[in-house]
């Protein structure tokens, strides 16, 4: 099972960014800042000032995943998947909302809020945004490694005929009660490719062997890892 990376997007403590244009690895412990509209779309955009938390980051890595790979900009629905991994989903927007239904019972409760009351909800966004018409799911993340999504990602390549796959991360820092050493607040995406576009080249190839990843031979120990290796190795054709 192999595939190739060609794009790469993040929200994390260290900021907001994609792979062309940095060589620091962005998954850091740390606050995360929920960004703005401004940051990530240039117009006036009103449905990303009614997305929960959760949403946000997850749309924006997204975003600049597909910009990197240079095919944010569509005309015509592409067969593109997302698979997501999460360790705590949309908790904290699930507990936002019980705090309006409590008072009065439940007369003053968010509406808003309630929209946003499953974790899988941003993929719905990410794909009336770009014309993403593949098969997306968000799934339990457990493992230390935050590989999940990409071995995911690429059995959904090769045994579907889509052409590409968004796999990556999403979480926002939990209550202090359930916070575990490991976690890495934030979202990112890598987009695995089945062929490169030739004008943009890749990053290299992500293969799955067994229960192993190996990026350009070499095993993958964890998220970290990998995304350091890639922006450290990047050679690109000049567009």
């Amino acid at each position: 099972m192999k595939a190739l990376i060609t794009g790469i997007g993040w929200v994390t403590p260290a900021g907001c960014g994609q792979g062309r244009q940095t060589e620091e690895q962005p998954l850091q412990p740390g606050a995360l800042q929920i960004p703005t509209r401004k940051q990530i779309f240039p117009k006036i955009d009103r449905r990303f000032g009614r997305l929960d938390d959760l949403s946000r980051i997850g749309l924006a890595a997204v975003t600049f995943c597909l910009r990197d790979a240079g095919i944010e900009d569509w005309q015509q629905k592409r067969p593109l998947g997302i698979v997501a991994a999460s360790r705590y989903g949309c908790l904290q927007t699930d507990l936002e909302y019980l705090e309006t239904l409590i008072p009065q019972q439940g007369k003053l409760a968010s509406p808003n809020l309630f929209a946003y009351t499953l974790p899988n909800c941003f993929l719905g966004e990410a794909a009336l945004r770009f014309g993403l018409t593949g098969n997306s799911m968000i799934i339990n993340r457990q493992d230390s490694g935050y590989l999940t999504a990409l071995k995911t990602g690429l059995e959904e390549l090769t045994w579907s005929a889509q052409p590409g796959v968004l796999a990556g991360i999403v979480d926002l820092a939990p209550a202090a009660e359930l916070a575990r050493q490991d976690d890495l607040p934030g979202s990112l995406f890598l987009l695995l490719e089945k062929a490169s576009r030739t004008e943009r080249g890749s990053y290299g190839e992500l293969e799955l062997q067994a229960d192993a990843l190996f990026f350009n031979t070499d095993r993958v120990v964890n998220l970290s890892q990998l995304v350091a290796n890639c922006l450290k190795g990047k050679k690109f054709p000049a567009l």
